[in-house]
């Protein structure tokens, strides 16, 4: 047992006397991962996302280090250092070849500017009488806040969906000295009017949106009028400016048209990362649910335009990638759609429906099958592709009217299911490519070969003053091309 004991002292009095490894002298030097921290756009008074750091020691033995904020932009950003928060953190130790996490969050105080400012700061970095730091830059943007303060019920059969909203001053109306961002629902009233005017931004957080004609009270109607104008469009999006949000969809719901609202307006208006762009649902009316002319809509989680017994009127107007369906005319109604592009691409995840739906009947929460009259669903000098192999859908109740016309447009179409030789379509391009120009970068301007390059009929063009210049302002000629781009 004796022989034992005495390379036992040997190795306690070794590991005893040693001393620790750890440098705070000014030779030790720490790497990162950046050196500069970014922040895109935000809101004044609303948190940023957060961002990471990355801090190493590629030394061979242990640094202790000192973090704390330079304290320049007073309290603006926040930073929690190895799983500790605070803006001045101490005797942090980074074992050798090791790293460490540093999280940096940034919220702005509104100054009240119209433009954007920037606010700046840095991470100070001291290991014994050495310092090094990275640099914190963050643009703010004031903004006006349009914030749910009450809510209400609506109950559909056996569902009952809560609405989180806001009530708009009768016929406000808002401008583009600022943006303009909505938490939760804005109501526009009955008898009141919605104007939004060129050039404006609206951003809209997760599931918000804008319902024109009050769902809580018995007197709906309400409008909305927006006035945006060629090189000046305004613009409907998620408020998240991040740019790894800048091609999600789904990140708002949607502009909800009430039954009973007419003669709502959208003119050269942009509606991005959404879940359904214009949603019109509304009573028998001689009147247009909405007239949309000059407007693009890309990249909904769900549908462009739903229209449910709507009487919608749509010109130059492009509609791309839809996790569903660019266009749905559902339960009836009176559509028409000239020189529009349809060019659903969808590539998030599977996409089942086709580009168009037509239909003319619903199955009640009683589940019998009410019919309501498609009188009209028109599309002139338009092009209707995808990357399904038919890209329109036909849902018919016999007993009803169900009358459709496609006339000089480029349609892709199952001609074993759907009879093509009859009145409904009228000189149309079956299954051919339009051949856009890089539809991998959604670019769906024509290519030199492309069959949609003369292929109107320039009395449809004639039809409608706004058609006579295309989406981006240039003259039609007497043989127009299909779609919203002139070759």
């Amino acid at each position: 047992m004796k022989k034992y004991i005495l390379p036992l002292l040997l190795i306690i009095l070794t590991y005893s006397c040693k001393k620790e490894n750890i440098q705070t002298e000014g030779t030790a030097t720490l790497e990162f991962s950046n050196d500069t921290i970014i922040f895109d756009t935000i809101f004044s008074s609303v948190g940023s996302v957060t961002k990471q750091l990355m801090v190493y020691n590629n030394n061979d033995f242990d640094i202790t280090t000192n973090v704390r904020l330079g304290g320049v932009s007073e309290g603006n950003f926040r930073m929690n250092v190895d799983g500790e928060s605070g803006n001045n953190i101490q005797n942090v130790t980074i074992s050798a070849n090791d790293s460490m996490f540093v999280f940096v969050e940034v919220t702005i105080d509104p100054i009240n500017t119209n433009t954007p400012y920037l606010v700046s700061d840095s991470i100070i970095f001291t290991t014994g009488n050495k310092t090094q730091d990275i640099d914190l830059v963050a643009y703010g943007q004031d903004a006006y806040f349009h914030t749910a303060n009450t809510y209400g019920d609506i109950i559909n059969g056996e569902d009952t969906s809560r609405f989180f909203y806001h009530q708009l001053d009768c016929n406000e109306i808002w401008n583009n000295d600022k943006p303009h961002v909505i938490y939760g629902y804005v109501i526009v009233d009955p008898n009141c009017q919605l104007t939004i005017n060129e050039g404006t931004n609206i951003y809209l957080h997760k599931n918000s949106g804008i319902i024109v004609g009050n769902p809580f009270t018995s007197n709906s109607g309400g409008t909305i009028k927006v006035n945006g104008t060629l090189g000046n469009e305004v613009t409907f999006r998620g408020d998240r400016l991040d740019s790894w949000y800048d091609s999600l969809p789904g990140q708002w719901d949607r502009i909800w048209i009430y039954p009973g609202s007419i003669n709502n307006e959208f003119n050269y208006t942009n509606f991005q990362n959404g879940t359904i762009a214009i949603h019109a649902d509304t009573i028998g009316n001689n009147n247009p649910t909405a007239i949309i002319n000059n407007c693009r809509i890309d990249n909904m989680s769900a549908i462009g335009i739903l229209g449910q017994g709507a009487k919608l009127e749509v010109n130059n107007t492009i509609i791309t990638k839809c996790g569903q369906y660019s266009v749905v005319c559902n339960i009836g109604g009176d559509y028409t759609f000239k020189h529009c592009t349809f060019a659903n691409y969808w590539n998030y995840d599977h996409r089942n429906s086709p580009s168009i739906l037509l239909n003319n009947y619903y199955e009640g929460a009683d589940g019998n099958i009410y019919v309501r009259d498609l009188n009209n669903a028109y599309f002139g000098n338009c092009i209707i592709h995808g990357s399904l192999t038919t890209e329109i859908s036909f849902q018919e109740n016999e007993i009803g009217n169900f009358n459709y016309t496609f006339d000089h447009s480029l349609i892709k179409i199952d001609t074993t299911d759907v009879n093509t030789n009859t009145s409904n379509f009228i000189n149309v391009i079956k299954n051919k490519s339009p051949y856009f120009t890089d539809i991998s970068n959604f670019d769906f301007h024509l290519s030199d070969e492309s069959p949609c390059i003369s292929a109107g009929d320039f009395n449809i063009t004639q039809s409608e003053s706004v058609l006579f210049l295309d989406l981006e302002g240039n003259l039609r000629d007497n043989v127009p091309d299909l779609g919203v781009y002139k070759k």
